[in-house]
């Protein structure tokens, strides 16, 4: 990552996207935009942004859409999602589909610039050992990979964060809002239902490959041990 991170602003409303680029060239980050899904998939193929903040709404494909292709073609840009619609279905839909993070309109541009800040200090290299072991499970940071058992296990973004944290407080019970706020970047507890979800994700792979090792204590949150 460039020092000054490049941003790729994705919004058909003209207005909202000035607002946004003029914010973000004030606190130092280059930007880029872009008003439709197919403008946006060309300009993170050639122009490689740190960061891109993504509308749902957009008039040709939707963003959860371009946050798919992006990832099917390997693309592992972290994607802010800007949306008007905040139930817990359509959060779960663009999480699931490779976002990293998601602001509601309307939004405080002061709240969406640190909520940036927060995403890229999350992708960026951590200096601690990449690899992670507990029981036969071993994770490596900078390789992106996981295996169990000798078994590569396939990963989403998301999982492999949620897991990596799991394994690095391995033992610890971690509350809910532990793990959304260091996952995810989240303040509140809003959205526990992302974070159920992704638990069954990592034991429906995990499980079928040894005895389970993400538990959960009722009423707190979870935690990872043989």
């Amino acid at each position: 990552m460039s020092a000054n991170p490049l941003v790729l602003i994705v919004e058909d409303e003209a207005n909202i996207r000035d607002l946004v680029r003029t914010a973000l060239r004030f606190h130092g980050f280059e930007t880029s935009a872009a008003r439709t899904g197919a403008e946006a998939l060309r300009k993170a193929r050639d122009r490689r942004p740190d960061l891109i903040l993504l509308d749902v709404m957009l008039p040709d494909v939707d963003g959860f859409e371009v946050c798919r292709r992006l990832r099917s073609g390997g693309d592992q840009v972290p994607v802010i999602y800007l949306t008007a619609r905040d139930t817990p279905s359509d959060t779960v839909i663009g999480l699931t589909l490779g976002g990293d993070d998601y602001v509601t309109k309307p939004f405080s541009i002061d709240a969406l610039v640190a909520r940036v800040r927060a995403v890229l200090r999350r992708a960026a290299p951590k200096e601690q050992d990449p690899l992670l072991r507990v029981a036969d499970l071993e994770l490596d940071e900078a390789r992106w990979t996981v295996r169990r058992a000798g078994t590569d296990i396939d990963l989403s973004p998301t999982e492999f964060r949620l897991l990596a944290f799991l394994m690095r407080n391995a033992g610890r019970v971690l509350t809910r809002a532990q793990l959304l706020e260091n996952v995810w970047g989240w303040e509140h507890h809003g959205n526990a239902q992302v974070l159920e979800t992704y638990v069954s994700y990592l034991r429906r792979k995990l499980d079928p490959l040894g005895p389970p090792l993400i538990h959960t204590k009722r009423g707190v949150g979870y935690y990872l041990r043989e």
